[in-house]
């Protein structure tokens, strides 16, 4: 009689222990599919997805115009120009207090309480790691847009997909479909037409040793980029392990103020520092202007990290990239109102081939969403 309550007590506990497994193996789930595709399609998760975009493909198209606006009316800095593509993070600071101060009233409710969180060392060393890619990323565009025409420039900037899909194959376990083979081969090819056209009619007139220059410098510059994107995805899902706003701004300031560090290092060293007060009276739009544009700058790349690291936490890296390669219509439009570059034949047809390359990844995520929907009923 006394073992029926000890059999009862055993099979208590083994089912005890199969309930904490399927837990556990749903929660590994559920991070897994936040890689892809998110689960809950809410009307807060589209206007978050809204928001993200906007940030992203307004501070990209800004940022990128004033930055040819810079070399145009007298700017000559590369280490300047790289620096005011990650010096703008202070201004995240009064957002950063107020997501620690929701995240500190929600914090007995969060899900993720019992995650034990990553150690300072392991922070630092991402954080650091990241910011290094980042510097290096930057410095590599600021020469490419010094050689470069911004509309060629822009155009050149959507082989990041491609290297972007190479790394999220082995980092971040991407699947490769017929659609998104396409839209790497159409996108390679967009940015590869270009290595041919040479801009000497353009505002930025260079030898032709200058323009593959530049060329080289932003391709490698998005190979850098490409991979960034992948290695911050794989930092949310093996080591920061959170979804909150709060996350994304820690990852957005604390790279960016390992790569400012970096570039400091390189302004100073470079000797270039020296000749930025002369810099500044010459140029051709005014003391106030040239201040104002390098500022507008650090805000338009800081709105653009807001928008794509945003996206990166709620889809995936290689959807942030693919919405960047969106605005690749945009700047090339604006870069012929208002800086007079020239839309030639081979540009048209890079650009075509560019927006059929981002058509055709669409298609593939929307033929995935329809699987997914399908899979529930």
């Amino acid at each position: 009689m006394g073992e029926a309550p000890e059999i009862q007590l055993q099979i208590l506990a083994e089912d005890n222990k199969l309930d904490e497994n399927a837990a556990e193996r749903q929660t590994n789930g559920s991070m897994s599919q936040s890689t892809t595709i998110p689960r809950k399609r809410s009307y807060k998760w589209w206007l978050l997805m809204t928001v993200y975009t906007f940030f992203l493909l307004s501070g990209q198209s800004v940022a990128t115009l004033l930055g040819r606006l810079y070399y145009d009316k007298g700017g000559n800095s590369k280490w300047l120009a790289t620096l005011v593509q990650v010096a703008g993070f202070p201004i995240l600071i009064p957002l950063y207090y107020l997501s620690s101060y929701k995240s500190a009233n929600h914090s007995t409710t969060t899900s993720n309480s019992t995650t034990k969180p990553p150690s300072v060392l392991v922070l630092s060393g991402m954080y650091s790691g990241l910011g290094v890619l980042l510097a290096a990323a930057c410095l590599l565009y600021s020469v490419g847009l010094l050689y470069l025409p911004v509309s060629t420039y822009s155009l050149i900037c959507a082989s990041q997909l491609a290297f972007n899909a190479l790394f999220s194959f082995f980092l971040n376990s991407q699947k490769f479909t017929p659609f998104i083979i396409n839209s790497l081969v159409l996108l390679t090819i967009s940015s590869a037409l270009l290595i041919f056209q040479n801009d000497s009619s353009g505002s930025t007139q260079v030898s032709r040793g200058k323009y593959v220059i530049g060329f080289v410098c932003t391709v490698a510059a998005s190979a850098g980029y490409g991979l960034m994107l992948s290695l911050t995805q794989l930092c949310f899902q093996k080591i920061l392990r959170k979804e909150t706003f709060k996350v994304v701004l820690d990852m957005i300031i604390y790279q960016s103020l390992a790569a400012t560090l970096i570039i400091l290092a390189g302004l100073f060293a470079s000797g270039e520092w020296e000749g930025l007060g002369k810099e500044m009276e010459g140029f051709k739009l005014g003391k106030s202007s040239y201040v104002n544009v390098l500022v507008w700058i650090a805000v338009g790349w800081q709105v653009f990290s807001i928008g794509a690291v945003g996206l990166i936490l709620e889809a995936s890296s290689l959807f942030s990239n693919v919405i960047s390669t969106l605005g690749l219509p945009v700047v090339p439009v604006f870069a012929m109102v208002f800086f007079h570059d020239p839309m030639s034949g081979v540009k048209v047809i890079s650009m075509l081939l560019a927006i059929w390359g981002f058509v055709s990844y669409v298609y593939q995520h929307y033929l995935d969403d329809r699987k997914s929907e399908t899979g529930k009923v």
